[in-house]
């Protein structure tokens, strides 16, 4: 086991510090898919009527994949928020931001994370934006369990807002 390490530049070639950098800055090989552990899904814009009535059978559709970024933090509760009034949207989230990621064209995402309880946010200009909640007020949590892809549905207001 390496405790420490000195580096003294001074005198090493240009090229064996471009080699040494290139080898540490290189990706990771990307995990097997039976090793991923983490969350995959669809980020949905949902408008229009969504009651159910006995006229109407529910659709099976989830609304239109929107291209979209995914914040992902530690569990949040909405004690740990700034909330706009009552409404799904927050000025703030005062958790640790674990990870950041876009989805495709059609709004899938596939996102390796360790295993934990998050909270997974999108964001429209400042606003994040999450509208599922837990019985103990967490907001969008999400569990991830060891080498599981934990799948996830999130849906987003569009501008014309959804009825219920």
């Amino acid at each position: 086991m390496i405790t420490s390490v000195r580096l003294n530049f001074r005198g090493f070639p240009m090229l064996t510090i471009l080699l040494v950098t290139a080898f540490f800055a290189s990706p990771q090989p990307s995990a097997s898919p039976k090793d991923s552990t983490g969350i995959k899904g669809y980020v949905y814009s949902v408008s229009g009527n969504q009651m159910p009535s006995p006229s109407r059978k529910p659709s099976s559709h989830h609304g239109t994949g929107i291209r979209s970024v995914l914040y992902i933090f530690r569990l949040t509760n909405t004690g740990q928020v700034v909330r706009q009034g009552q409404s799904p949207w927050y000025t703030a989230v005062n958790t640790a931001l674990v990870r950041v990621a876009d989805t495709d064209d059609k709004g899938y995402f596939n996102v390796l994370l360790p295993p934990g309880r998050y909270s997974v946010f999108t964001k429209k200009g400042d606003l994040f934006y999450a509208s599922r909640m837990d019985e103990k007020n967490n907001i969008a949590p999400v569990e991830v369990l060891p080498g599981k892809m934990t799948e996830l549905e999130c849906r987003v207001e569009s501008d014309h807002k959804p009825v219920y």
